[in-house]
């Protein structure tokens, strides 16, 4: 029997769209070094990049609401249209005061919308017996604009300056809006299947709740590999920005182009617990780094944990959540990484200005061991979990 396709038009466009915006996005992974010009210490840096998230929290139930009800093509244009605004509103930071503030709730507000709404529409669009496969090769969009914003990012300050930095992120960001102009509109009213219950029945779910939990660790996990290496390299001169993103997301898109179907077919929390623990060797290896090539090991082992992560745990929620009720769920799952930043932002840069780099790195490598560890006893039959693999 064939296997159903995975590689259709909508699916391709969408990857095409989110990979323009994560470019544009990704870019700003380069934000602390213009914010550290400005003389910001890395404490408010950490509350910087963690500001937007009540915003965008508050912003899911409510894109959770119009995804089920609506479909998901309208919200992606509105958020790519906003984020475009956003990217060029940079131009005009001066200075760290409000202003920088508002600039980054309503990024926190864009990005909320296109990361929920382009994974919602991503797994609709493929097929149950392929998930875990068709959504690691989705986020291969997300993945290779970590590498790209680093690289591209590295160029452009090399020869220019942050202004040339922030508007490539416009043209990118437009990029995105006029390939999802071309999306095929959804039949209104999203999947079909028993009525939403709403988005707190979805949030409530018995056995989501050890996916949130974890996808919450994962999220402050990542906030320390992806908000604060910028500032490290910088300060210890041992490597770039852009060799370790080049490192992380090369590693996570040749194990997702190559062997996306193992979760598929051993099991996806056969493939889980090793690479949560690749995430935590990666940041500890951080901890210690010396060299480039401490940086760029440490950016494979993260990558790699990263790369089997994220699609497996968006996928464990796409089949656990009831069709219904997809776009809440994966907007709360989305939301989660909003959380990251805002409790783990602020939290890692104080413990960077208390204990220095090595402290904070090896605290979230921590802090990855215990919740795979409460997870792994949490999410079993019996016990608010599904036992899925």
């Amino acid at each position: 029997m064939p296997r159903e396709p995975l590689a259709t038009r909508a699916f391709v466009l969408c990857a095409l769209a989110n990979l323009a915006q994560g470019v544009a996005f990704s870019l700003y992974f380069h934000l602390p070094g213009f914010l550290k010009a400005l003389g910001t210490h890395e404490a408010e840096i950490g509350l910087l990049f963690g500001v937007y998230a009540p915003a965008a929290i508050a912003l899911r139930p409510l894109l959770g609401r119009t995804m089920d009800r609506s479909g998901r093509r309208g919200v992606i244009l509105v958020g790519g249209v906003l984020h475009t605004l956003v990217c060029a509103l940079y131009l005009t930071v001066h200075a760290v005061g409000p202003w920088i503030y508002a600039v980054r709730i309503g990024h926190g507000l864009a990005e909320a919308a296109l990361f929920t709404g382009f994974f919602t529409y991503a797994a609709d669009l493929v097929p149950a017996s392929r998930r875990t496969e068709g959504l690691a090769l989705f986020g291969v969009s997300g993945m290779l604009p970590i590498g790209l914003g680093g690289l591209l990012g590295d160029a452009i300050l090399a020869s220019g300056g942050y202004r040339e930095l922030f508007a490539t992120s416009v043209g990118f960001a437009a990029l995105s809006v006029a390939l999802s102009l071309a999306l095929p509109v959804e039949r209104r009213g999203g999947p079909a299947g028993p009525p939403p219950r709403g988005f707190a029945a979805a949030a409530t779910q018995r056995d989501l709740l050890p996916l949130w939990l974890l996808a919450g660790v994962f999220s402050v996990a990542l906030a320390a590999a992806l908000t604060f290496v910028k500032l490290f390299v910088e300060e210890t001169g041992i490597a770039t920005l852009g060799l370790f993103l080049g490192a992380y997301s090369g590693t996570a898109i040749v194990l997702r182009v190559l062997f996306a179907r193992i979760p598929d077919r051993v099991g996806p929390k056969r493939v889980l617990f090793p690479a949560l623990a690749l995430l935590a060797l990666g940041l500890w290896r951080l901890a210690g780094a010396t060299g480039t090539a401490d940086v760029v090991s440490a950016g494979i082992l993260c990558g790699a944990g990263h790369g089997y992560t994220f699609p497996i745990l968006y996928a464990l929620v796409v089949s656990r959540a009831r069709e219904s009720e997809r776009g809440a769920a994966l907007s709360l799952y989305t939301a989660l990484f909003d959380a990251g930043l805002l409790v783990g932002g602020p939290l890692l840069g104080a413990l960077i200005r208390l204990g220095g780099y090595g402290t904070m790195f090896r605290s979230a490598a921590g802090l990855v061991v215990v919740g795979a560890l409460v997870f792994a006893v949490w999410d079993r039959p019996g016990r608010g979990g599904a036992g899925v693999g």
